[in-house]
């Protein structure tokens, strides 16, 4: 059986983003990751992309990838993409969330792959 690659982390995480499961998507990032809630607001370790995770999860959400690339690098990989989520907020609002990611990977010693930063947000940036 082949080892799954970075895209398949992506799947697992769009899926368990859209079904949510933060137990899982929390499992798709290295202990130390970094997570960029949003533009100029990055979290560092499991609590804080716990925490950042779950809000977004309370939108009920809905994610698609609209187009997507990876660059691997050995045992390190660049993904990009254009993302949509939409959701309800905790007042029945609709939520439209879009953005343009560039997030980097990186191979485990058993060969599996994780998030090492996660930025939804990838372009935007806070001068």
């Amino acid at each position: 059986m082949e080892t799954p690659g970075p895209l398949d982390v992506i799947t697992r995480l769009v899926n368990s983003m859209n079904t949510c499961d933060l137990e899982t998507a929390l499992g798709l990032f290295e202990p130390r990751a970094a997570f960029v809630v949003k533009p100029g607001v990055v979290v560092n370790g499991t609590a804080g992309i716990r925490q950042a995770l779950a809000e977004f999860m309370a939108l009920k959400p809905t994610l698609t990838i609209e187009a997507q690339q990876i660059v691997e690098a050995g045992d390190v990989a660049q993904y990009c993409a254009r993302w949509n989520i939409r959701g309800t907020d905790s007042a029945g609002n609709a939520v439209h969330l879009n953005g343009r990611s560039s997030s980097i990977l990186r191979r485990q010693l058993n060969g599996t792959w994780l998030f090492l930063v996660d930025n939804p947000w990838g372009t935007d940036i806070v001068a």
